[in-house]
């Protein structure tokens, strides 16, 4: 499976600071994070916030991830100035929203120079608090034509939307699968496609393997964000630590559908302190794992025919034998 892309959230190697850096007095470096995800035994991509990471010359950036034998693998947009707290997209003064897209635009600029093909939008700002607060219809049509400008903008690019119930809003105006399929049919660019998060999913309420089904059928599965919880927030934890079976089918379902993009892993080691390059190592091994196991379940006719009978038994059945076999 060397084929295979692994990719990682860049701010997870802030873990442990102290311990890594001794000498260190703040935070690290963008430069200094990368050295360390350099480390990581299997990884092969980085992702990069816009513009949080982009504090250093793009050049010097470009050749220290090539120095360290990692490429990036996409652009994801951080609309975090204060401006945009009360919405990127859907502000309610047009000239916020028109920085919003043109910051946007430029953060596909600088991931073409490195080499990037793929730009995730996670509109977390974008959203409502209190009842009375929005014009729904209007903050909807803002958000679609937003997304709609900046697919035009870059049609050699994918650009991926990441749902998320709620957080930093009290209700995202994306907040899951149904609202992100009907936002890409609105918007009618090729390009567009969606981004699932395994923890934003299974806080949703939803059925990951199920999600990634719809996505298929109505648009693209663009992106991948592997890690787990326990459906109550945004947990971040290392992949299939809770919910190995759903990770499993949700894996499987994704290999059936074509999927060729990155695996990459947006847990956060930060939160309880875990060494950040064992956390992705071990993601890494897990999915691999799983990846291998999906195999067996492709070539297996008895399991095809126990889900054609809805026959849930069998099947279970038929996935221990595999999942958990001696």
């Amino acid at each position: 499976m060397s084929e295979l892309k692994f990719a990682t959230r860049l701010n997870s190697f802030a873990s442990g600071a102290n311990r890594y850096w001794p000498e260190l007095k703040g935070k690290p470096s963008v430069l200094q994070m990368i050295e360390r995800a350099g480390t990581v035994k299997g990884l092969t991509h980085l992702d990069l916030n816009y513009p949080q990471h982009i504090n250093e010359d793009v050049k010097t950036l470009r050749q220290k991830i090539e120095d360290v034998g990692l490429a990036v693998n996409g652009m994801q947009m951080r609309w975090d100035a204060p401006e945009f707290k009360i919405g990127a997209f859907t502000n309610p003064d047009a000239k916020i929203r028109r920085q919003a897209i043109e910051l946007t635009k430029r953060g596909i600029d600088a991931g073409r120079e490195f080499g990037a093909s793929l730009m995730t939008l996670w509109m977390g700002q974008d959203g409502f608090d209190y009842c009375f607060q929005a014009d729904y219809k209007k903050m909807w049509e803002d958000a679609v034509g937003a997304v709609r400008e900046i697919a035009e903008y870059a049609p050699d690019i994918d650009v991926s939307i990441e749902y998320k119930p709620n957080e930093p809003r009290a209700y995202s105006i994306f907040p899951n699968v149904t609202t992100c399929l009907l936002a890409v049919e609105e918007a009618g660019c090729a390009n567009l496609g969606i981004t699932l998060d395994f923890a934003h999913v299974l806080y949703a309420n939803e059925i990951p393997a199920y999600a990634a089904a719809m996505v298929a059928r109505r648009s693209r599965l663009l992106g991948l964000d592997l890690n787990d919880g326990w459906g109550k927030r945004d947990d971040g934890l290392m992949a299939a630590s809770v919910n190995p079976r759903a990770t499993l089918e949700f894996l499987w379902q994704m290999q059936r559908d074509g999927y060729k993009g990155a695996y990459y892993f947006d847990t956060f080691p930060d939160a309880s302190g875990l060494d950040p390059v064992r956390e992705a190592e071990t993601n890494i091994a897990t999915v691999t794992r799983l990846l291998t196991l999906c195999k067996k379940l492709d070539n297996n006719p008895a399991l095809m025919d126990a889900i054609s009978r809805q026959d849930a038994v069998a099947s279970q059945q038929i996935v221990n034998d595999i999942m958990l076999a001696k």
